[in-house]
């Protein structure tokens, strides 16, 4: 039979890793500028967590040097399209050829090095008592889960009731006017997709060193950086409906592994026993979901229904009407 609480509680640890993705991109594309090179920045990120446990032993250290690698790859994003003003999706996705690339290069041979220092799991006192949502949420989950609980509230509170975050919103729709105010356009960009860069190298981090603990070369990541993208439309760039999104796609990655069980009984009987293919079909589906996500999302009419920044992937240009 299905464990619904081994299944949200999986869901729960391997959704954090979305949630961080999900709420740095939320961040720079509500200062106008797309970032499609998440994937490529999580490999960076994961690759580097990894390679410097192995070296040194220390995992919060390869923490720390993941978010800061894939922070410098987002600056060159940054650079690209805020001084140069490159169309952003195409910058995005050079971008993840490059994150690819250099942590495919640089990660050659880890995979062999052995195993390393784990991120370690453990209970919340008292808040791991409370019936149901306790072994779900508080139990046995590792400190960047935990950290997600955090960075939640904290990213809604900043975007919506504060005077930084104001200037964030201005800046991402109507960067004229901010900029008439006295506020630095292109600063503030360059913060915020620095900033979704540090969370995507967490992101990967969290993967290789607590997860998936591990390095697999672009496997690693299996496409989570998309699956991100396609969660900030999702959540309406909502940080309350991004760490929805995320902790549901985790669950639902997780019984589709434990569906294909030879000892899951559903209707006497289990079809992914007899037809394996069926299993395959359905991890298929939640990317396919991202895909038609990204194609609606894609429209006009339906850019301002889902309340999409209205300067998202425009280049400001200081004295240009109508940005």
């Amino acid at each position: 039979m299905i464990d619904w609480i081994v299944i949200l509680q999986a869901g729960v640890a391997s959704g954090t890793v979305l949630l961080f993705a999900s709420l740095g991109e939320i961040l720079a594309e509500r200062s106008g500028v797309m970032n499609l090179g998440i994937e490529g920045m999580m490999l960076i990120g994961a690759m580097t967590a990894y390679k410097i446990a192995v070296v040194t032993g220390n995992v919060w250290l390869g923490m720390v040097l993941a978010m800061v690698a894939a922070g410098v790859l987002s600056l060159l994003h940054a650079l690209v399209t805020i001084n140069f003003r490159a169309d952003q999706v195409v910058s995005g996705l050079a971008i993840n050829f490059v994150g690819i690339g250099l942590s495919t290069v640089l990660g050659e041979g880890l995979s062999k090095s052995g195993a390393v220092n784990l991120l370690p799991t453990f209970s919340l006192p008292l808040l791991s008592q409370i019936p149901v949502l306790g072994p779900i949420l508080f139990t046995n989950h590792n400190p960047m889960t935990y950290l997600g609980y955090l960075l939640t509230p904290a990213a809604w509170f900043y975007i919506n009731r504060t005077r930084p975050g104001l200037h964030l919103r201005a800046v991402g729709e109507h960067p004229a006017a901010a900029d008439a105010l006295g506020i630095n356009v292109y600063g503030l960009r360059y913060r915020y997709v620095f900033i979704g860069g540090l969370m995507a190298g967490l992101a990967g981090a969290t993967i290789s060193l607590a997860v998936s603990p591990g390095w697999f070369s672009d496997l690693t990541t299996s496409g989570q950086g998309w699956i991100a993208v396609g969660l900030v439309i999702f959540a309406q760039w909502n940080p309350w409906r991004a760490a929805a999104g995320s902790y549901m796609f985790g669950a639902l990655r997780r019984l589709i592994l434990d569906l294909q069980g030879p000892q899951t009984l559903l209707f006497f009987a289990n079809p992914f026993y007899y037809m394996p293919k069926l299993g395959f079909f359905l991890q298929m589906l939640p990317y396919a979901l991202v895909i038609l996500i990204l194609f609606i999302g894609s429209r006009e009419a339906m850019k301002k229904r889902l309340g999409t920044p209205a300067a998202l992937g425009v280049p400001y240009v200081r004295g240009e009407r109508g940005l």
